[in-house]
């Protein structure tokens, strides 16, 4: 899990720069705050990441529930924390404006919990069904899940879109779920 490296970095570097490409003038307050919190807590963690990533082992049975609002906002690494930003960055544009600042900062603080409470839950239940207690000790960190689950509001926001998945054209609305599993398949873990 100790993947990150500190300091300034190629990923952090290349984020940057898309931040200044999109000038900070046109990026929505609420969608501002969170990239300077991620990217603020990337270089200056509040606990090493195997002090903060979420696991049934530490969230459940050591009751440490904390890690349900900071897993969210740390990050593996520079190219981590590059893809969910740049991610977020587009997003936060599409959906603030639509949804305005206050209910959009109330989304992203909701999904923040409840992304973290979906994660315990299917890996409990990856545990009961597969009778396997490793999937407990599985521990993630990052802003991915939030990300998905943005994805799926902008698609029933915007109805009727084509997305382009690798190459080839699907209804937005199922583009979320095909790039889900291709993750999956092309990084797993």
């Amino acid at each position: 899990m100790e993947r990150r490296q500190r300091g300034v970095s190629a990923g952090l570097l290349l984020l940057l720069y898309q931040i200044s490409q999109v000038g900070l003038q046109n990026i929505p307050s609420v969608t501002l705050g969170v990239l300077v919190l991620n990217i603020f807590l990337f270089l200056n963690p509040l606990r090493p990441l195997t002090e903060v990533c979420l696991s049934v082992n530490e969230a459940v049975h050591r009751k440490n529930w904390q890690r349900l609002l900071l897993a969210p906002f740390h990050h593996a690494d520079d190219w981590h924390l590059y893809y969910n930003m740049i991610s977020m960055l587009w997003k936060g544009i599409m959906l603030e404006k639509k949804l305005k600042s206050i209910w959009f900062a109330y989304i992203i603080a909701v999904f923040s919990v409840l992304i973290g409470v979906v994660y315990i839950v299917l890996e409990l239940l990856l545990v009961i069904i597969l009778d396997d207690p490793s999937y407990e000790m599985n521990c993630g960190v990052g802003f991915s899940g939030v990300l998905f689950a943005l994805k799926v509001l902008n698609n029933h926001y915007n109805p009727g879109r084509v997305s382009n998945v690798f190459g080839l054209p699907i209804s937005s609305k199922y583009a979320c779920w095909v790039e889900l599993v291709a993750i999956h398949l092309i990084s797993p873990g």
